[in-house]
């Protein structure tokens, strides 16, 4: 499962909970153990035969499950089953079918068998039933925002600019909405579906299709078959308009189900699925294990995407047409993480949701993995940086184990402690055991436990039969507990001794301390010698043999740590570090020192040489930490270079924000020409600088922009046409500003400031100003970047209001708008 939660709505809507009244809370939770189910009975075989009906919203579905009992005989079966109709439970033997008792109360199918089974003595109960999924109510999580298990999408086609579809969505607990099941990770079943859908629509499950059968009524019988055993939380089914745009890896189909208008671009959004199989195959030595594997799209789906076993679903927003994908395939990470997951979490499947992170930290850390081998270290190294920072950043994440058996729920499991701080782990780990030991590990893991639940001391015990070492020790501080240390690191020389001296103190809150291995490097006499160490004390200090004071001392060499470090170096040492250590988190760590000190001289100076460094991601850091600066010769040149040649399309649309803060009328063809670049960044940036310098000729090319627009251009065009707007239409552009979503807000802010600019009704600036800074102020200290551009679009506002002061009529009203803005800018 890729989580859709986005760190900055996820920021925002943290702040703002705040700010609400708090309930009384309910810490009974905290005294339930959370043990795996025990198993009375195993799946073995699910026999499906579905219908839908597209008026009611219902499925009519017919069961025939092959179960048997666990270890002791028994004479009874539950079964979970979620807000069904039940109109027939028999036992089945042969052609003859024995009507047996049961009881239902919605949740729970409990079916007395008329007899006793052995062990392992399978039995086949029929279940005849009717699937209501809008009617049955339930809760979602953070991540999985529903859980009602089957989904129909504008079934009776009402809405014109939607299309009808069906999907699933089983993870956790939801399969057993509509197909009875053991709806449990541990249970492990073959499966078999046969859907009969209007003859129009495709289909999709797991495994094959093994048959297509033509009806009278104008439908069609689908069936799909999956001869290797899985969780029912993967069972998946898929039914809409789609077009199949077909690859292979081994003579097994690769294909992606994408609505017809993305069919020419769908290879350019999936199209490294097979070199995605080939890499994953080769890392963990497990070639592919399932017979296809295809991907589809669902429309207001309730999750990111969605790993169902040889068929992952993923939400509308992996559609992205040709000019979205000039400026990055965002999507592609959200297809690596579901493709890994095919080993991790559904061919060795977590025993328990406690155990979650055997699913969901593999899956993060193959992110890192693919963009390490596709795109380079660089890349890898960002990706890695990135998740651990989103770990980091969140409050209250430290105080929870990876490996947790006391929950509120389930759904809480689907955090950043499970995804980001796990991947982090295996990032650690790799980098403790060595690359070779860490793959060739986790092929064991894997390969013992194919078709298999499993918990965490089971990865353990794979990596000591590899290594021979005993891992209690990393798996009892980062597995099965909390936290992570917070470490403030300084550095001296001692000539007596020629030593460089590095002092290490854990500062993390309580009496927790940390034991790991970290590398230091010392740069000296042009030469770097790497020393190993442990750290494990409150303080700790190295002393390190060097015949003159390094130019560097560079602790955790290779930036592994999953750790909050306050570094005490200089910016002469970090100069260093940018140009002689030099891997991505090196240079990062660099640069935003430099930004934070971006008013001296020479630090400005290594922001400004970052502008030219190889990797687009650095580039982008040093943009934005130049956004405020005064322009000067050196800058402004590279900005224009950098505006029209930069290899990434959205480094170029940064510089060209930049420039179009110096409203310089020069600019205006450059801008001109940007509006049909092929990139909606570029093209959004270049129609926004072009308003601040002539807002005339800005508008006039709304008409033909708006023929198609998405991303950044979508929210420059709202920007702009506000300024059609006027008081008469407060209501309606203040509305949509405060009905928005927090994440939605954090472009409604900004269409909000250039409505300011056209208000001239004094309540209303008011009104308006406060929401856009009350928001400010709420999120801003989690989102610093965010407060800084609002920041920065009410500097300009003030400068259009004292324009309009000077030269227009409502010179009063604008003045006292002018004295409110002012208050507003002091406290932002």
């Amino acid at each position: 499962m890729k989580k859709l939660l986005i760190l900055l709505c996820a920021a925002s809507v943290t702040t703002m909970a705040g700010a609400q009244a708090i309930k009384a809370k309910n810490d009974s939770w905290k005294k339930q153990y959370r043990y795996t189910d025990t198993k009375i009975n195993d799946l073995v075989h699910t026999k499906l035969d579905v219908r839908f009906d597209y008026d009611k919203a219902y499925m009519y579905g017919k069961a025939w499950i092959t179960l048997q009992p666990h270890f002791y005989p028994t004479d009874s079966l539950n079964l979970d089953a979620k807000g069904m109709n039940i109109n027939e439970v028999a036992l089945i033997n042969g052609s003859t079918k024995t009507p047996l008792q049961y009881t239902y109360d919605s949740l729970n199918l409990r079916i007395q068998l008329g007899k006793t089974f052995k062990g392992g003595e399978k039995y086949t109960v029929y279940i005849d039933y009717v699937s209501k999924p809008d009617e049955f109510k339930t809760k979602g999580s953070a991540a999985i925002t529903d859980a009602k298990g089957l989904y129909f999408i504008n079934p009776r086609g009402e809405n014109k600019d939607k299309p009808t579809q069906i999907w699933t969505q089983g993870e956790t607990e939801a399969t057993s909405v509509w197909c009875p099941t053991i709806d449990r990770s541990t249970q492990k079943t073959t499966e078999e579906i046969s859907m009969t859908v209007p003859a129009k629509y495709v289909t999709l499950s797991n495994g094959l299709l093994t048959a297509q059968k033509k009806n009278a009524d104008g439908t069609r019988t689908d069936t799909w078959k999956m001869d290797l055993p899985h969780s029912p939380y993967l069972f998946f089914m898929g039914v809409g308009d789609y077009a199949i745009v077909k690859d292979s890896y081994k003579g097994k189909e690769v294909s992606y189900y994408v609505e017809p208008a993305y069919e020419k671009v769908a290879r350019r959004i999936f199209g490294n699925t097979p070199e995605m199989i080939a890499f994953y195959s080769r890392i963990t030595g497990v070639d592919f294990p399932w017979p296809k594997y295809a991907q589809i799209t669902g429309r207001d789906y309730v999750s990111g995407a969605m790993e169902n076993t040889t068929a992952t679903l993923h939400q509308e927003s992996a559609q992205q047409n040709a000019r979205e994908l000039v400026d990055g395939n965002d999507w592609e990470s959200t297809v690596a993480h579901e493709l890994f997951h095919q080993w991790f979490g559904d061919l060795a499947t977590c025993e328990s949701w406690s155990n979650l992170t055997l699913n969901e930290s593999f899956a993060n850390y193959s992110e890192t993995l693919w963009s390490e081998y596709k795109y380079g270290a660089d890349a890898g190294a960002e990706q890695n940086y990135t998740d651990m920072q989103d770990y980091l950043r969140l409050r209250g994440e430290e105080k929870k184990d990876l490996v947790r058996f006391y929950y509120a729920d389930k759904e809480d499991m689907f955090d950043a402690v499970s995804y980001n701080k796990g991947g982090r782990i295996l990032h650690m780990l790799r980098h403790y055991v060595g690359d070779s030991a860490f793959f060739k590990s986790l092929n064991v893991y894997l390969s013992n436990n194919k078709f298999k639940s499993t918990e965490a001391q089971q990865l353990r015990l794979a990596f000591e039969e590899v290594t021979g070492q005993d891992l209690n020790w990393y798996w009892n501080q980062w597995y099965y507990g909390s936290g992570h240390p917070k470490l403030d690191i300084s550095y001296a020389y001692d000539n007596a001794t020629s030593s460089a001296k590095v002092f290490v103190k854990q500062t993390q809150q309580g009496d927790k301390l940390f034991k790991m291995p970290v590398d230091i490097d010392v740069y000296a006499n042009g030469k770097k010698t790497r020393h190993q160490v442990w750290i494990g004390n409150a303080a700790d200090t190295f002393a390190l043999p060097s015949t003159v004071k390094p130019d560097l001392i560079n602790f955790d060499g290779d930036k592994i740590l999953l750790a909050a470090k306050e570094d005490h170096k200089t910016l002469a040492e970090y100069i260093y570090q940018y140009t002689y250590a030099g891997n991505y988190v090196d240079r990062r760590e660099a640069l935003d020192y430099a930004v934070q000190h971006i008013d001296n001289d020479t630090a400005k100076q290594l922001v400004v040489k970052a502008l030219n460094d190889p990797y687009k991601g650095i580039r982008s850091i040093a943009l934005k930490g130049l956004a405020a600066e005064a322009p000067d010769p050196t800058l402004i040149a590279k900005l224009e270079n950098m505006a029209q040649k930069d290899a990434s399309r959205p480094n170029r649309a940064l510089a060209i924000d930049m420039l179009g803060d110096f409203q310089d009328s020069k600019y205006e063809p450059l801008f001109v020409k940007g509006t049909q670049d092929s990139s909606y960044a570029v093209a959004g940036a270049s129609l926004t600088a072009l308003a601040d310098i002539n807002e005339t000729k800005a508008l006039s090319l709304l008409p033909a922009l708006k023929q198609d627009a998405k991303g950044e251009l979508k929210a420059s065009l709202d920007q702009l046409d506000v300024l059609t707007k006027t008081d008469a239409d407060f209501d309606t552009v203040y509305h949509k500003f405060t009905a928005a979503t927090p994440y939605q807000k954090f472009n409604e802010t900004f269409t909000l400031i250039s409505y300011l600019s056209r208000i001239e009704n004094v309540d209303h600036f008011k009104t308006a100003l406060d929401a856009v800074t009350g928001f400010s102020n709420k999120v801003g200290a989690i989102v610093p970047k965010y407060k800084t551009g609002v920041r920065k679009e009410l500097v300009k506002l003030r400068k259009k209001k004292a324009s309009a002061a000077a030269t227009g009529s409502n010179k009063q009203a604008i003045e006292e708008q002018l004295h409110y803005l002012d208050e507003k800018l002091a406290k932002l």
